[in-house]
């Protein structure tokens, strides 16, 4: 999967404030993701990540 910092993933389940897209922050074995919508931060392991990916959007 070739996800960078700085890019948007679009994921199959919406965050309780209604949007679907997180901005990269870190890529590790845990991926730190900002919610677009209410600028909410996450760390959460890669391949949980990697499996709700929808769409990248650069």
């Amino acid at each position: 999967m070739d996800v960078r910092v700085g890019d948007v993933l679009r994921l199959k389940k919406k965050h309780p404030c209604g949007s679907y897209e997180w901005e990269v922050l870190r890529i590790g074995a845990d991926f730190r993701l900002k919610c677009c919508g209410c600028s909410h931060q996450i760390m959460s392991p890669r391949k949980q990540i990697e499996k709700n990916i929808k769409e990248i959007i650069r």
